[in-house]
């Protein structure tokens, strides 16, 4: 299962070689709507002989009360616990026996649920996901053994890894308001708190067929699987609560917060965390352009001038992240020996500050485009990352379509464009800016 901080290292756009027309390959898929809202996702794709099963549930830890975080990322494990008809601790033995694999991982938006099946398995992962959905087992044995897990993940995870509380220390400042203030590993306090009965409603509120969506993906007939989705999900009944959804709308920066961390680490880290507009918007496209500019790659921006001309630092990166309401958008850079902090962030902000002042080369504007183009072709190789990228765009947008049409976003996105967003939004009223540094130079 997967911890937030190895998302964000996944989110790094690196540099591609070539130019693929993405857009020659349509993702072809049909989707409906059972009647307790399950909504439901086919892509038939016969080249081998496996299928993915998954189960997208609009709920991550955005959704959680404030006193009560981690609950989404909870449910990650206690999911797995078993149900009223799978014995305890045989929900994943089913799927190895039948030699396929399954997981699962949780963000600030979505919970992701899936199985990777030979084809002649379907029915079993679609039994599989529709007892999880209808009979999990959420009791006193199954939250007692998960508390221990989660609390121990969070140790290893975060407590005792150097660098590990990054982006709970970034997002505690970025925000004040939203609940993106959190992170999704959630407060180990708040889950040694929580009674039996909470958990229990947290899953009849979010765990229902009118807020997830079912993706199959793979080798199938799609008049017999539509036929097996009916088996084992009409009958599910729809939840009956209002789902929380948070509205508050999280107000500006006001200036620029600033900050020392003192870290059990070697080597010092500065981090600049700018806040950015929502997943889908236009200016979302152009900033995540702006941060493969900077440093996608090593023929990037700040990986040529901070690391190989000016060698005042070891690594550079930059990545925004993928979040479903306005978030932040991640610049870290770790010193070289010997030099300082400020001296680097410096360095950092007079390549930030060319951006803002003058136009990318036609060069650099082409190589990103065909940067972004060999992505998303990558990005939907693989049959389960497109079962993934099916649900994220229909749970996200409304849109699944948009695996065949986000691409066409980034294109449009112009010189202009990647100017006028690093004006708007990489300036210093507008970020966290972070130093962390080791415990032996805290006074």
């Amino acid at each position: 299962m997967k911890n937030q901080f190895l998302l964000l290292a996944f989110m790094l756009f690196f540099a591609g070689i070539g130019l693929t027309k993405a857009q020659s390959n349509k993702i072809s898929f049909e989707e409906y709507d059972l009647d307790n809202g399950l909504h439901v996702i086919l892509h038939q794709d016969r080249s081998t002989p496996i299928v993915t099963v998954s189960v997208m549930y609009h709920v991550g830890s955005k959704n959680e009360n404030p006193e009560r975080t981690g609950f989404a990322h909870f449910f990650e494990h206690l999911m797995f616990e078993g149900t009223q008809n799978i014995p305890r601790g045989e929900y994943s033995n089913f799927v190895e026996r039948a030699g396929g694999t399954l997981n699962a991982n949780t963000s600030n938006d979505r919970t992701y649920y899936y199985e990777i099946l030979p084809s002649n398995q379907l029915e079993m992962g679609l039994w599989l996901e529709s007892e999880r959905m209808l009979h999990a087992k959420v009791d006193s044995i199954g939250i007692q053994t998960q508390k221990k897990v989660v609390i121990e993940e969070k140790k290893q995870t975060v407590d005792s890894r150097p660098y590990g509380t990054l982006l709970q220390e970034t997002m505690s400042r970025a925000f004040t308001e939203h609940p993106y203030r959190w992170t999704v590993i959630g407060d180990p306090d708040h889950i040694r708190a929580a009674k039996d009965e909470e958990f229990q409603h947290f899953y009849e509120e979010f765990y229902v067929p009118n807020n997830a969506a079912l993706v199959i993906a793979g080798d199938i007939e799609l008049e017999e699987t539509k036929a097996l989705v009916s088996k084992y999900f009409a009958d599910i009944p729809k939840g009956n609560d209002n789902i929380y959804r948070p509205t508050m709308t999280e107000p500006p920066l006001g200036g620029e917060v600033r900050d020392t961390i003192f870290d059990n680490i070697q080597l010092p880290l500065i981090l600049h965390a700018y806040r950015t507009p929502a997943m889908g918007t236009d200016d979302y496209y152009a900033l995540d352009m702006l941060s493969t500019l900077l440093s996608g790659g090593q023929s990037s921006r700040l990986y040529k001038s901070l690391v190989d001309e000016q060698q005042k630092a070891l690594e550079v990166s930059s990545f925004a992240l993928p979040f479903q309401d306005p978030s932040v958008a991640i610049a870290i850079a770790l010193p070289n020996m010997g030099v300082d902090c400020a001296d680097l962030e410096s360095a950092m902000d007079e390549q930030v500050n060319r951006v803002r002042k003058e136009l990318i080369s036609e060069r650099e504007y082409q190589k990103l485009l065909n940067q972004f183009e060999n992505t998303f072709v990558k990005s939907n190789i693989k049959l389960a990352s497109r079962a993934e990228n099916l649900a994220t765009n229909y749970t996200y947008f409304g849109n699944t379509n948009l695996i065949n049409t986000e691409l066409d976003k980034y294109l449009a996105v112009t010189r202009e464009d990647i100017r006028r967003v690093a004006n708007k939004y990489f300036v210093n009223d507008n970020r966290v800016v972070l130093y962390y540094l080791p415990k032996s130079q805290q006074n």
